[in-house]
């Protein structure tokens, strides 16, 4: 018993390794890849994932702007949200945000995803979400990954 060792690995802050990846969503599924993107940045991927440890990668993501919704999510899909006054819930589709910042949709579809604790809002300032293919991470040298 002395030379096995039976204990399970936990990672904290220090001891946790943190890459940087690009995601290309050109013509991909908002859904499916929303749901890649989070696995990536939660660190469910690496065999040493711990639960209450940001443990995941810093993930880039670039053509959000050429990502597509199945079906008439386009026109049909209904973002809600309020104000705080009385009678200020505000409603807008998809076709409405990506007119007005293409990265939000792939934001909020990623976020969704996330734990909604300190802990989910600390792994989504890992994510970045550009419209167009250009980046301005070239200095943390990220390596490009193919996602399904």
């Amino acid at each position: 018993m002395d030379t096995l060792s039976y204990k399970t690995a936990s990672l904290n802050k220090a001891t946790v390794q943190k890459e940087w990846v690009v995601v290309d969503a050109t013509d991909q599924v908002l859904g499916r890849l929303a749901s890649q993107i989070a696995k990536i940045a939660r660190g469910k991927h690496k065999a040493g994932f711990t639960p209450h440890v940001d443990c995941g990668d810093n993930v880039i993501v670039i053509n959000a702007e050429k990502v597509k919704l199945t079906g008439r999510k386009m026109t049909d899909k209904v973002y809600i949200r309020h104000t705080g006054y009385p009678g200020g819930q505000r409603f807008a589709s998809p076709r409405l945000l990506m007119d007005k910042n293409p990265a939000l949709v792939v934001e909020k579809a990623v976020k969704g995803m996330l734990p909604r604790t300190r802990l989910g809002r600390e792994i989504f300032r890992n994510v970045f979400v550009y419209g167009g293919a250009e980046h301005p991470h070239a200095a943390q040298q990220p390596k490009e990954i193919k996602l399904l």
